[in-house]
């Protein structure tokens, strides 16, 4: 759950799994083939599509979260457009980070 919260189909915290994503997980889990490149594709449309909020406190500021930032910076950088970003992106999960995190103790 949180290699697909965090890789595959982010969101702004790991700490429960929305309905919809739980047919991504099981076809994980009982090894079925998936189509990342199309589950990435249509998250990107979904963030793309959705109008954005205003922040509470600060009407000036959008409260919504940028989809997939390590990729959009990755793609940015492997193209030579300089990225200085203003937030630190979170590294993708990686197995090492499972192995250390994820296993049984």
């Amino acid at each position: 759950m949180t290699l697909l919260l965090s890789n595959a189909l982010p969101s702004d915290h790991n700490s429960d799994l929305p309905l919809p994503k739980c047919p991504l997980v099981y076809a994980i889990l009982t090894r079925m083939s998936v189509h990342v490149a199309q589950v990435i594709a249509d998250a990107i449309y979904l963030f793309a599509g959705i109008a954005p909020t205003r922040h509470p406190l600060n009407p000036e500021k959008s409260n919504r979260a940028l989809g997939f930032p390590a990729l959009i910076t990755g793609i940015c950088l492997s193209y030579g457009v300089p990225v200085t970003p203003s937030k630190v992106i979170r590294p993708p999960i990686t197995r090492a980070f499972i192995e250390k995190y994820c296993t049984p103790r």
